[in-house]
């Protein structure tokens, strides 16, 4: 690690931490994950999945592996730098001076359309801004999903943004699609998690990442978190409130998966009136 001067620490986590480096040969700006872990081989590297996804998936919205280095049993990744994350970007959003919800979007005031990126003169997206930021969400996952990847963890903050680009970050959680389960039930951030995982499904695959998307996409337009479970079984009470109780006929599966849950029959609610004050032929 002596190319690089590291400059500051940006973030911590589970299995690494991460830092805002230089490089010393070329100048470059650069973020490097270290590792908690020792490695005393490169074999037991190559195992690391986010190692083997992150070699494998090359692509404008995923962000890039620069480098890997192993220093005295240290594992280091060097990462293209991304100035921020979604959450931070949705973050300045929200805390802007008088702050609105989605519902009142429709109110006469235009929405921002500059960049996304920097606080706007609008406390909330424009759908332009939000149509920007899905689709290269959803062009980094296709590709991902294409190359037999899912992340398993699509959040807010494992988006990284850098001048209106975004890039998938954080694949420490990523299985290959073909693999066998049973897998972890407990992946995901709580408010973004797919029914089946709170349900402690073992045999999901790549849809949980469509559905995280889906609450992000909302969250985009409302400005607020569209399920903000406090507790699993609350989550997926917020979930049946809005969509319907799942029933025999539309889950088969379900009804087995939530008997440690007090589930009541609930039926689904007009999704755009709850929350864009508007009806389905207007939207």
């Amino acid at each position: 690690m002596n190319r690089y001067e590291m400059l500051e620490r940006v973030g911590d986590g589970a299995f690494g931490e991460v830092s805002r480096a230089r490089s010393l040969k070329t100048h470059e700006i650069v973020a490097v994950k270290k590792i908690k872990a020792l490695f005393p081989t490169w074999e037991e590297c190559l195992q690391l999945r986010e190692l083997k996804s992150l070699r494998v998936l090359r692509h404008e919205n995923i962000v890039l592996l620069k480098e890997v280095i192993r220093d005295k049993e240290e594992l280091y990744f060097v990462f293209e730098y991304m100035q921020t994350s979604l959450f931070r970007v949705m973050r300045n959003f929200k805390c802007h001076e008088g702050s609105s919800s989605g519902a009142e979007m429709s109110s006469g005031s235009e929405p921002s359309t500059s960049s996304w990126t920097s606080t706007p003169p609008y406390p909330w997206f424009s759908e332009a801004q939000v149509r920007s930021i899905m689709y290269q969400l959803f062009s980094g996952l296709a590709y991902m999903h294409k190359h037999g990847y899912f992340h398993r963890d699509i959040k807010p903050e494992n988006l990284l943004c850098h001048d209106d680009t975004l890039k998938i970050a954080d694949l420490g959680q990523a299985r290959e699609i073909r693999s066998r389960p049973p897998f972890t039930d407990y992946v995901a951030t709580r408010w973004y998690r797919a029914p089946e995982l709170l349900l402690r499904s073992t045999t999901y695959n790549s849809p949980i990442d469509m559905w995280a998307c889906g609450c992000i996409m909302v969250e985009l337009l409302i400005c607020t978190p569209l399920f903000p479970g406090t507790s699993e079984a609350d989550q997926f009470y917020r979930i049946c409130k809005v969509l319907g109780t799942p029933t025999k006929e539309t889950w088969p599966e379900a009804g087995a998966m939530a008997s440690h849950m007090q589930v009541l029959h609930l039926q689904p609610s007009n999704l755009c009136k709850t929350y864009f004050n508007t009806t389905q032929a207007d939207a």
